[in-house]
């Protein structure tokens, strides 16, 4: 699709400043609109009013993705490997695996990408335009540069355009900002040349919403072009990276594969050189082996361990939609933020009310009448004081704004209109005031509505009780500076008095405070509109707002603000805990950011660096990547200077999470290592570029959830651990069988390290995945995304510690069946048969049950890193519980039965075998306590895992 033309392109900025007569020429259209025959001309050069979708990747190719990453490759690998050795059923095994891991994995992942779909569902279908100096209606699609739309309440925007005529326009630009209060739009000229688009309040943007009043728009822009399509251009355009774990595990691959290739080329020589077999012989005997150090049950316990996160994660209000995406969280070490409805409760709420005589506090938050009004520790109502009365009463009259109860006991209000004004309700309700109550005893008779240019509104009642000597009167809100300056008089004490300087300073003086803490303030005034008073028209058609807005007596001052959630600082300083940084984005003003971020902990520092999005634009990556090192606030920001902030992070070598709910947060959210979108308040696009929703839009529930990813990491570490652990009891008999050239006895069969690495290793590992948080997780720092998962740390201890006590017990285990039963030589042949002697059969089987035996102690080991299993409850696992017992029940089961003894090469096990093996686990278990022990008292740590001596921040 062609772009529009450069002269409506070029022109816009200088058609925000013309006046609204000199705009539709400068458009080449007319208030009668275009003609039919012109629009066909433009739709043929502009093309269609759509979103563009991107090219998708089918979901064949999705499908085979699953299958053909390198561990998926390297099992495949692996199948053949034990086909040409003669070991079919190893094959079919081993293929079996990769094949329900790969759908189970698309299953859990398959997510269409949705977002191009989203963004057209936000437009409307049809628009209302005026061709041919008619109004009619017109697909949105056939909208083109020209048109004269028809807004009205209720209409969503179809294209971008500018005003060119208003009465009282309110548009919702939630969906392109972020922020929820209602922008009002004017026809009239703006010439300030530091404006955002989006601040421009004579331009108005597709995929938005008309929330009050009515006017006509000319386009400017249409599909790809508006700021909308330029969104969903970023987000279609964005490639998702890898997230740390795929990283790692591909990583992990070839190091496995390296190492696997490796012990299969030593295998080899040794049985050439040692044994003298023959090099056929060798040869499969290596491939063998090859096999055997390949971790088969590695990938389906990952991703069956962050399915189960994914489930659990739920419970916390975190919808995870992507697998890998719960282990990012993990290792998440900055969260870009936005501010309203994620910190704060997307609820204005009125905190303070300031008057000539006193100030006052307003408890409660939220639209809930729940609170009250208080001074120097007294309770007040609006029955005790008249001046209170007239600020609360007034401000509750002087606006448009209806609060609909909850549907259900304990739901939220909504709010029909301006959240602002709904506030003003609420403060009124916590006085003892109705609004109903209100209307009926000072009925509204007229209105000025608020305009841009005057910064107020005003509303004229009838009065059945007379104020001033005066019948009817206007209540005026709106900007202090104002309203001071039409105040020729101000109430205190019950009494009228004359405005002076010290008093206008005093006002001000009290705006300024409260402005400087991030607060917003209206001022509220209000004018006796006396039957004697010669300067009052005596028709209130006649009323302006010239006539009425002057001579104004001043009440007092409304302070609200958005308040934070209650929780967010705590969670905010746990985020400081555990070493992630938190910056806020938001489109919201520099100094209400800014106050907020420092009331929740984000910021603590005298001078933050606060960044608006005009101040960004000027600055070079370099500069910004300098400041985001310190604290820093980002405020008025559009969607691609968010994008470019988090770009930046990343490029700094950090793992971002970003939370958003509107359209203009999903490049960001996409681009992120893990976007969060809002489930209450967040947008359909939001939430299909997110690889998160948060149910309940609570920042402290991200942090629960990186919690929870840091616990998956770690859980992933412990049974990664433990399921290498067995390699080495799986190859150090087969070396000595080597080393002795053949003298001593091969321990164990193929079909017999297949039923470790598929079958004792898996369900336990799987209850290692279910470990919950350790009760250090959150004041560790965030991990190095460039640790290995095989690091050296978790080689040494999965074969020189772990692996080298169970090959001990192993092969003592079948010693002792050997040399009790008599000496027999070892065979040569890597597979055996069924027809093998019953003393090395039942020797074999030893060996087998004494690994699966060590295997119990060492799950329990695995289970903390440091802490003492005893701290954690040795039996508090139920998961871990059932993969024991499955264990012991599948060793008993291919034992017993002579169907499995022909498969496996098993035989049953006498009493004292069993009196044997049952001695392990717990001897293991004190080993490894002893380790732990030493490990704790050099490193000042107790027994449940915590330092002993912390820093003052973390006591």
């Amino acid at each position: 699709m062609e772009t529009p033309s450069n002269t409506i392109e070029g022109e816009l900025p200088n058609i925000a400043a013309l006046p609204a007569d000199e705009v539709l020429g400068a458009l080449a259209t007319s208030a009668a609109g275009l003609t039919s025959e012109k629009a066909a001309e433009y739709q043929g050069k502009f093309g269609k009013n759509l979103i563009q979708a991107a090219k998708k990747k089918s979901p064949v190719l999705a499908f085979l993705s699953n299958f053909t990453h390198l561990m998926a490759i390297l099992l495949w690998v692996a199948g053949i490997i034990a086909l040409v050795a003669g070991m079919p059923e190893l094959c079919v095994a081993v293929w079996l695996v990769n094949l329900i891991n790969g759908c189970f994995s698309f299953w859990q992942e398959h997510q269409a990408d949705k977002a191009t779909e989203a963004l057209k569902k936000m437009l409307p279908s049809y628009v209302n335009v005026i061709r041919d100096g008619e109004q009619i209606q017109v697909l949105a699609e056939d909208l083109v540069p020209g048109d004269v739309m028809v807004l009205a309440e209720g209409d969503k925007i179809s294209a971008d355009g500018r005003v060119i005529r208003a009465s009282d326009l309110q548009v919702d630009q939630s969906t392109l900002t972020g922020e929820s209060n209602p922008v009002r739009k004017t026809a009239d000229a703006v010439c300030e040349p530091d404006l955002t688009p989006a601040e421009t309040p004579n331009l108005v943007f597709a995929g938005t919403s008309v929330s009050e009043g009515n006017g006509r728009v000319v386009v400017t822009r249409i599909g790809m072009a508006t700021e909308f399509g330029k969104i969903a251009s970023l987000t279609q355009n964005m490639k998702e990276s890898e997230s740390p774990l795929q990283r790692q595990l591909d990583r992990l691959t070839k190091q496995v594969t390296l190492f696997a290739m490796c012990m299969g080329v030593a295998f080899f020589l040794l049985d050439v050189l040692f044994v003298h077999n023959g090099l056929a012989s060798s040869f499969i005997f290596a491939l063998g082996m090859v096999v055997a150090f390949i971790p088969e049950g590695l990938l389906p316990t990952v991703t069956l361990s962050l399915a189960m996160a994914v489930q659990r994660m739920s419970k916390r209000n975190a919808l995870v939609k992507k697998l890998s995406s719960v282990e990012a969280l993990g290792s998440t070490s900055v969260i870009c933020t936005d501010k309203t409805g994620t910190l704060t409760q997307n609820e204005m709420t009125v905190n303070h009310l300031w008057t000539c005589d006193r100030e006052y506090e307003v408890t409660g938050v939220g639209y809930a009448p729940k609170g009250e009004i208080r001074s120097n520790g007294e309770k007040w109502l609006a029955a005790d004081d008249e001046q209170l009365r007239l600020l609360v009463a007034g401000g509750a009259l002087c606006s448009n704004a209806r609060l609909v109860d909850p549907e259900e006991e304990g739901g939220r209000y909504t709010v029909l209109g301006d959240p602002t004004e709904a506030c003003l309700l609420v403060s009124a309700q916590k006085a003892g005031l109705t609004l109903e109550g209100l209307e009926a005893e000072m009925p509204r008779v007229r209105e000025l509505p608020f305009e841009s240019r005057r910064k107020r509104m005003t509303t004229i009642h009838q009065l059945k009780q007379p104020l001033d000597g005066a019948k009817r009167v206007a209540f005026v809100k709106g900007a202090p500076n104002e309203v001071v300056r039409l105040s020729s008089s101000a109430r205190i004490n019950g009494e009228v008095v004359a405005m002076d300087d010290d008093l206008r300073k005093r006002i001000m003086d009290a705006n300024d405070g409260y402005a400087a803490d991030g607060l917003r303030v209206l001022a509220l005034a209000y004018r006796p509109l006396r039957a004697d008073d010669e300067s009052i028209p005596r028709s209130m058609s006649d009323y302006t707002p010239d006539n009425i807005e002057c001579e104004l007596t001043f009440v007092g001052l409304l302070v609200m603000q958005d308040p934070p959630r209650p929780e967010v600082a705590d969670a905010v300083a746990e985020c400081r805990r555990a070493g992630i940084r938190v910056v806020m984005i938001t489109g919201d003003y520099g100094l209400t950011a800014v106050s907020i971020a420092r009331k929740i902990g984000i910021v603590q520092s005298a001078h933050p660096r606060v960044f608006s999005g005009v101040e960004l634009e000027k600055t070079s990556d370099d500069e910004l990547k300098e400041a985001l090192k310190g604290e820093v606030v980002f405020a008025r920001m559009a969607p691609e200077q968010k994008l470019r902030v988090v770009e930046n992070l990343q490029q700094m070598g950090e793992i971002v999470a970003v939370t958003g709910d509107g359209v203009n947060d999903s490049p960001a959210l996409k681009k992120a290592d893990i976007g969060v979108a809002m489930g209450i308040t967040g947008t359909d696009v939001a939430k299909e570029a997110a690889d998160m929703i948060l149910t309940d839009d609570n920042f402290a529930s991200i942090v629960h959830a990186i919690e929870e990813g840091r616990a998956v990491y770690a859980n992933i570490k412990k049974f990664m651990l433990y399921i290498l652990n067995s390699n080495v009891p799986e190859a150090v008999p087969s070396a000595i069988y080597l080393l002795s050239g053949g003298a001593v006895p091969l321990p164990l069969t193929t079909m017999q390290i297949l039923t470790i690495d598929l079958g004792t290793d898996m369900l336990p590992a799987l209850g290692l995945g279910t470990e919950p948080p350790e009760a250090d997780v959150m004041d560790r720092p965030p991990r190095d995304p460039n640790e290995p998962l095989l690091s050296g740390k978790v080689m040494r201890k999965a074969f020189l510690w772990y692996g080298l006590l169970g090959a001990l017990f192993s092969f003592a285990a079948f010693m002792f069946c050997q040399v009790m039963s008599g000496w027999h030589p070892g065979i040569a042949m890597f597979g055996v048969g069924a027809d093998l002697d019953p003393v090395y059969v039942r020797a074999t089987t030893m060996a087998l049950a004494a690994i699966v035996f060590t295997q119990i102690g060492e799950v329990w080991n695995c289970r903390t890193e440091v802490a003492s299993v005893f701290s954690v409850g040795l039996f508090s696992n139920s998961q871990v519980n059932k993969g024991i017992l499955f264990e012991i029940a599948l060793i008993v089961f291919i034992t017993l039965f002579p169907p499995f003894q022909s498969v496996f090469h098993t035989s049953p096990l006498l009493l004292k075998d069993y009196v044997f093996l049952v001695l392990l686990p717990p001897v293991i278990l004190l080993l490894e306590e002893c380790r732990k022990a030493i490990v704790r008292k050099r490193h000042h740590i107790d027994r449940n895992g915590v330092a002993i001596r912390q820093t003052p921040e973390k006591r």
